[in-house]
């Protein structure tokens, strides 16, 4: 049953990259792909729970009493109604809720003129200029934000700045790339190294010292390979203030500021109270709908020109939400059914070498969701006891192997345009082929993080031969 679990998500990761050949949609691809897999893991409950989650399925039928006179099946099943798929439903949605706040607050200061703040600040109409200039701001702006708003920002940016389509989408396979990079080495620019920094594996000066500079080779290298591609001065479509004739300057920059600085407490808040990140973001939300709401209600203009806030909801692209669904409740059968810990324990009793485990865990997180792959290698390997010594010392708070894990997941998820947060949100914002960006941009990537991932080694053999 699980080699039939695997080949179908195989079969159905192969119909989303091959989306145009075959004419159908990625979204329906997906949600079919992931409906069928727990259709699956439903009816064969009775063989793939007891062994994946004896304890834990004895100690749910203990605490039932009525399901002691059922069969296994029925008790397995009822299992996976009432803990495994709510229990995956918060996972998803929790990233979902997140997405669907950011991409409104994204668009409410797109559809005010916002965004001209910045467009009419670059000045450059050179190709690689504005390549280097678009990438270290998302590089930046990942590890302040994180890869998924920041990707989101940066693509609306682009619409503004870059009229050709292939050259929108030269643009945003490095922004990914660039968004992947900049949120490897911050504790708050992923969910990968947030679940490392809130869970204690590492900390936030390990992050930025020993991180950082593999993350910036790791953009570097691609960087340079796409910029060759690139000659002359770009085609730009002008910002008209016509666009907005009930928006003065001032409140454009006023909407820009709010929304971007909504944005920016979302992780600041996640410090100060440990709430998942979409409270906050639902909570700036709310905010900003009252205030859009009080100022149009301060402008009594014509309804046509308001965009108050479910006009805004309207446009953000549901599609790619859905499709974001569908890959997360896929992968997250792949994590019930424990072959996603599998594969990492036969990684870790077949190689066991952290430097090599870890590369091919990046390689993998291009192919699954990093987020239920780290929590499954996290789950595999508890932190060790500060006087560890040898290889056990690889995986103590800020060890090698925790450092090392946030930089690979991270990172490599840039290897394929499905691979990462960011490259999905590109893919359905832009339309990109998953074909298209395999052939213009994962040698690059591959490159970029081989040669990352090689000075992270090289750090390791300077500053930490101890625990080598």
């Amino acid at each position: 049953m699980i080699t039939t679990l695997i080949l179908i998500f195989f079969i159905g990761y192969l119909a989303i990259a091959l989306e145009h050949p075959l004419r159908v949609d990625k979204t329906a691809t997906a949600l079919l792909l992931g409906m069928v897999l727990w259709i699956l893991y439903a009816v064969f409950a009775e063989y793939i729970v007891p062994n994946v989650e004896s304890k834990e399925l004895a100690d749910y039928v203990a605490a039932h009493p009525r399901l002691a006179a059922e069969g296994l099946h029925q008790q397995a099943l009822d299992y996976i109604l009432n803990v495994k798929i709510v229990e995956a439903l918060g996972d998803i949605t929790q990233t979902l809720f997140f997405l669907i706040g950011a991409m409104t607050i994204v668009e409410l200061v797109d559809v005010h003129g916002g965004f001209s703040v910045i467009t009419n600040g670059i000045t450059t109409k050179n190709k690689k200029t504005l390549l280097w200039v678009l990438c270290i701001t998302t590089f930046l702006f990942s590890a302040v934000l994180d890869n998924m708003t920041t990707t989101i920002v940066m693509i609306l940016l682009l619409r503004k700045l870059i009229a050709d389509k292939q050259e929108q989408w030269l643009y945003a396979g490095m922004i990914v790339i660039a968004a992947n990079t900049g949120g490897a080495w911050s504790p708050i620019g992923d969910v990968t190294t947030i679940m490392l920094w809130v869970k204690g594996n590492v900390t936030v000066t390990a992050l930025i010292e020993f991180v950082l500079l593999p993350s910036v080779v790791a953009m570097i290298v691609p960087l340079l390979g796409i910029s060759r591609q690139l000659k002359g001065s770009i085609t730009t479509h002008p910002v008209d203030t016509e666009d907005y004739p009930a928006i003065s300057h001032k409140e454009r920059l006023l909407i820009f500021c709010l929304g971007v600085g909504g944005l920016i407490f979302v992780p600041i808040f996640k410090t100060i109270t440990h709430l998942p990140p979409f409270v906050g973001m639902l909570l700036v939300l709310s905010v900003l709908w009252i205030f859009t709401e009080i100022f149009y209600n301060g402008k009594m203009l014509d309804r046509a020109q308001e965009q108050r806030m479910p006009k805004v909801i309207r446009r953000i692209d549901m599609p790619s939400i859905l499709f974001f669904l569908g890959i997360l409740m896929a992968v997250q059968v792949l994590q019930a059914s424990g072959i996603l810990a599998a594969a990492a324990k036969w990684l870790d009793e077949s190689i066991h070498d952290v430097f090599a485990i870890n590369v091919i865990l990046g390689g993998m997180s291009s192919v699954f969701d990093n987020v239920p792959l780290v929590a499954g290698v996290m789950g595999m390997y508890p932190v060790a006891d500060p006087g560890a010594v040898g290889y056990a010392a690889n995986f103590m708070v800020d060890g090698v192997f925790w450092e090392f894990l946030s930089y690979c997941a991270g990172v490599g998820g840039s290897l394929l345009i499905i691979g990462s947060a960011a490259g999905v949100i590109a893919m359905g914002l832009e339309k990109i082929n998953f074909g298209w960006y395999l052939k213009k941009f994962t040698l690059w990537a591959l490159a970029g993080y081989l040669a990352g991932a090689a000075v992270y080694i090289v750090e390791c053999m300077l500053f930490k031969g101890a625990a080598l």
